[in-house]
């Protein structure tokens, strides 16, 4: 048996309160179920996708070795570093504010004593550093300039 008093036809209950749906109205807060009600899948935010689309850690590896200039159009680390003009044409060094990618190992040619080390995540090149990548110059001028083969420190800002 029905709960619905109406004088109304059977196939049409509650028809004297609008049908189905203004029973519905009458014992639920419409307006606040159709708001909170998901509509379907949320739409999808591209922007996170987009900035990182070209920040891989290939692209990566490729601007900071784009991002280089010979260490020999550098007079006065010609003249503080003590090794042949032709091993100076072999050094490439990273330009200030290139990003380097992280785990990558460099030597800061203005400070041979801090020795090789690892760079971090969103680490750029600084402006008085004048960094080498250890995977762009060759084992034995490497081993020459970092004067030991131990495993660098991993550099944290300060």
């Amino acid at each position: 048996m029905s709960d619905d008093q109406s004088p109304g036809d059977r196939r049409k209950p509650y028809s004297d309160r609008g049908g189905p749906e203004g029973r519905h109205a009458e014992t639920h807060d419409v307006e606040r179920e159709r708001l909170t009600n998901p509509k379907g899948p949320e739409p999808v935010d591209e922007s996170f996708a987009e900035q990182m689309r070209d920040e891989t850690p290939e692209s990566i590896r490729q601007e900071a070795a784009t991002n280089v200039s010979p260490a020999d159009a550098d007079k006065d680390l010609v003249s503080k570093l003590d090794i042949s003009g032709e091993e100076m044409n072999r050094l490439s060094v990273v330009e200030p504010g290139t990003q380097l990618p992280q785990g990558s190992v460099y030597l800061d040619l203005n400070d041979l004593n801090r020795g090789a080390f690892k760079a971090i995540g969103g680490q750029e090149a600084g402006r008085q550093e004048r960094l080498v990548a250890k995977s762009e110059t060759d084992y034995e001028l490497w081993n020459r300039l970092a004067g030991r083969d131990d495993t660098p420190e991993i550099e944290r800002p300060e």
